[in-house]
């Protein structure tokens, strides 16, 4: 039961991973590096939200892509 809800995770990053590069080819993917971009986005939604920011800003949509990947390890 474990290894099967392991595998799903992954393909499920996999899929997630095709969609953000917008490709179909097969590509490295860091599951170290994945974390920490879901980790930042969940961080920066709840304190967007708790300021009144709204994503559809153009300044505030530029700023939450650049610190998604605030800390992550260059693959």
């Amino acid at each position: 039961m474990q290894i099967n809800a392991s595998l799903t995770a992954l393909n499920l990053l996999k899929i997630g991973d095709r969609q953000t590069k917008n490709t179909q080819g097969e590509t490295v993917i860091s599951i170290a590096i994945w974390k920490r971009r879901q980790f930042n986005q969940h961080l920066m939604d709840r304190l967007f939200d708790e300021l009144g920011l709204d994503l559809s800003n153009e300044k505030v949509a530029t700023i939450y892509e650049q610190f998604s990947d605030y800390g992550a390890i260059a693959a």
